[in-house]
């Protein structure tokens, strides 16, 4: 399958957090981007160097910015499971506007066709780390990294598209 490109409709799917009150929460992707403008970031696995020490704090740093210009959701996936994906966002206790998302079984990342195999490394199947602008289910902007890169997906990428 082909990697998600601008233009194309965002995928509905199926990804897993937990809510305020601690209760596991299964979330449809369209319920969250439908009508709205979203930034979808994902990230090859939580608790990696360049996942925790740039990726989401580029984005937990730059929300007000992206929120100033119109940006309602900034969603964060990854290819772990919602126990991981929480105790991650915990570790960044200054964190208002990022949601962190699981995909436990990458079943989204592969309907995005931006899955990574990562089995030689002991990892298995992983997201390629990118960034979406989505604009009421169109997408607007596809930054998608190669191999372990990060140069194209930043918060600060994101908003030059803006």
């Amino acid at each position: 399958m082909a990697p998600i490109a601008v233009g194309d409709v965002l995928p509905d799917g199926t990804l897993s957090c937990f809510d305020a009150e601690d209760k596991l929460q299964q979330v449809s992707v369209h319920s969250l981007a439908a009508g709205k403008k979203v930034i979808i970031f994902g990230v090859p696995g939580a608790f990696t160097p360049t996942c925790s020490l740039k990726h989401v704090p580029g984005y937990i740093e730059k929300a007000a910015e992206l929120k100033s210009k119109g940006v309602d959701e900034i969603i964060c996936i990854s290819v772990n499971d919602p126990f991981v994906m929480k105790a991650w966002a915990k570790t960044y206790p200054e964190n208002k506007d990022v949601k962190f998302l699981a995909d436990g079984s990458a079943n989204y990342t592969h309907a995005l066709g931006l899955e990574l195999d990562l089995s030689e490394k002991g990892l298995g199947t992983r997201s390629r780390r990118f960034a979406l602008l989505v604009e009421d289910l169109k997408v607007k902007a596809a930054n998608v990294e190669s191999g372990g890169e990060f140069t194209v997906s930043s918060a600060d990428d994101i908003l030059k598209a803006l």
